[in-house]
């Protein structure tokens, strides 16, 4: 089956052009924060640590506005910052070893 219907009531079809408007509002936002991640982990494999610390502050504060709209909940947001911190703390004690 699985084709679209329309909506009966003009309520059912306002919530239907909001969500939609809603749902591509926040893919743009992931797309931004992946792309803002791939950066900071090229930054850490050219072992950049100076790019890295300015690209993790980028992508910690896409992170914190995308939760903060709720495309995310706030512990998915710590939970991504957190792994994100740890690849950058590696990377200092790397650069300083």
């Amino acid at each position: 089956m699985g084709g679209s219907t329309l909506p009966g009531k003009g309520s059912a079809a306002k919530r239907h052009r909001q969500s939609r408007e809603r749902r591509m509002r926040n893919r743009i936002r992931r797309s931004s924060i992946l792309t803002a991640k791939k950066n900071f982990l090229k930054a850490v494999r050219d072992n950049d640590t100076a790019e890295a610390e300015s690209r993790y502050q980028t992508v910690v504060k896409l992170i914190d506005t995308a939760a903060g709209k709720g495309v995310y909940h706030q512990n998915t947001a710590a939970r991504k910052k957190s792994r994100l911190n740890k690849v950058l703390k590696q990377l200092k004690q790397g650069s300083e070893a």
